[in-house]
């Protein structure tokens, strides 16, 4: 392996046209450094985007500007591209000036994964994989070891794949698995953006887009290590056999959770109560289960199914209006026509009490054992419980509202009749 490369180097050091070709790698190298001194400023100042600028394109621009490392080395590269016809239109021969050629993408491969790579999965495998590949690419021996590694076979049973389809593959489907990822994160973000769609059509379309995305990568990943497709439609219908046999539930809770999704009736952020008794808020819908989260912490996983075979109240479509009660009584001796203005007012003075679809209403509901039954009305955005208090402040107004109008909360009387003599204490 030593021996060729010596051979070369000495030929190279005795050739005339050897050393014009060095000549021509050095002249390139400096006017490349030259050139890009003068265009750097000026490619900044393109790629630059304005202050405060968000979008796909001023994305792009930054990702641009990582780039900048390798304007020398590409300039340098373009220049010997050049410089290799003209030798090898004057002297016939032009290894010299397309070794240099080589070298000067290395350098750029070199600065791309050190300076330009900022993902650590990227940046790993450029490491790793592609310097040195691009090593090999300058000293020539790329081509060889690949016809070496595609030579080697790998046997398991009846399946038989070359070492380099093997490596080819590994490489192929962490990137494209790594690109899915990516792609399946600025997807979510841009359709969570949207915030004209209903949140269950924003959800439908990221698990739609995830789905696809990964889809589409697996497929290729195949048509990349020469896997038939149709051993994948085999695969498909034994995987459909095992759904339609043991896997009912599971395709039942799939299914609904799209059909969830699709009606937009429950989805993320509603409070709801299951036919069950749980309550809770929805934090989270996939597509097996969705997350209620408890006003104590707990987390219950319910099945996506019993949102559509059971009776399901939800009290929060996507923050309406509740409307809720507060009783209370007052004494025999009150002047009742007083008490709604009063209560009433009250009420309404409370920041979160709503005045649509009504304000409060007081309303006379009986005559009690001790006192006069009252209750008022009011309508709230949001569920009393949890963080929400509101019961508890409209009850502190009341009590207030009453005692600066002198009216009496009663409480039990009782009265003792003694039959006989009275028992002397």
């Amino acid at each position: 392996m030593i021996k060729p490369v010596t051979d070369t180097a000495m030929q190279w050091l005795v050739s005339p046209a050897a050393w014009s070709q060095f000549a021509l790698l050095a002249t390139a190298f400096v006017l490349a450094i030259f050139l890009t001194r003068r265009l750097r400023p000026l490619i900044v100042n393109l790629l630059t985007p304005p202050e405060g600028a968000e979008g796909l394109i001023p994305q792009a621009r930054l990702f641009a500007l990582k780039l900048m490392p390798l304007l020398m080395p590409l300039v340098a590269y373009a220049l010997t591209a050049v410089g290799e016809e003209f030798t090898r239109s004057l002297f016939g021969s032009g290894a010299v000036i397309a070794f240099g050629k080589r070298v000067f993408l290395f350098i750029a491969v070199r600065a791309l994964v050190r300076e330009a790579l900022t993902d650590p999965f990227l940046r790993l495998l450029g490491r790793y994989v592609l310097i040195p590949v691009a090593a090999l690419y300058t000293l020539g021996a790329l081509d060889p070891l690949m016809l070496r590694l595609s030579e080697t076979m790998i046997e398991l049973g009846n399946i038989r794949f070359s070492l380099l389809s093997l490596i080819r593959g590994l490489i192929a489907g962490s990137l494209l698995f790594w690109l899915g990822g990516w792609s399946n994160r600025q997807s979510s973000e841009y359709i969570q953006k949207q915030k004209e769609l209903r949140p269950a059509t924003r959800q439908l379309a990221v698990k739609a887009a995830e789905i696809t995305i990964f889809g589409a990568a697996f497929l290729l990943l195949m048509s990349i290590m020469g896997i038939d497709l149709t051993a994948i439609a085999v695969l498909g219908g034994a995987l459909g056999v095992g759904i339609g046999l043991g896997l009912q539930q599971i395709a039942a809770n799939f299914v609904s959770g799209v059909i969830l999704l699709v009606e937009g009736q429950t989805t993320v952020g509603d409070y709801v109560e299951l036919d069950g008794g749980e309550t809770g808020t929805i934090v989270k819908m996939t597509a097996r289960a969705c997350i209620l989260e408890t006003f104590d912490g707990k987390w219950i996983v319910v099945p996506n199914d019993h949102f559509i075979t059971t009776r399901v109240v939800n009290y929060s479509d996507q923050g309406s209006a509740n409307r809720y009660e507060a009783a209370f009584s007052v004494s025999y001796d009150t002047d009742i026509n007083r008490v709604p203005a009063i209560i009433t007012e009250a009420v309404e003075a409370l920041p979160f009490v709503l005045r649509a679809p009504e304000g409060p209403d007081c309303e006379l509901r009986g005559f009690g054992d001790s006192g006069i039954d009252f209750a008022i009305e009011y309508w709230v955005s949001g569920i009393d419980d949890g963080k929400n208090k509101y019961q508890s402040q409209v009850l502190f107004a009341i009590w207030n509202a009453l005692k600066a109008n002198g009216i009496e909360i009663p409480y039990p009387h009782r009265v003792v009749e003694f039959k006989g003599a009275v028992p002397k204490l």
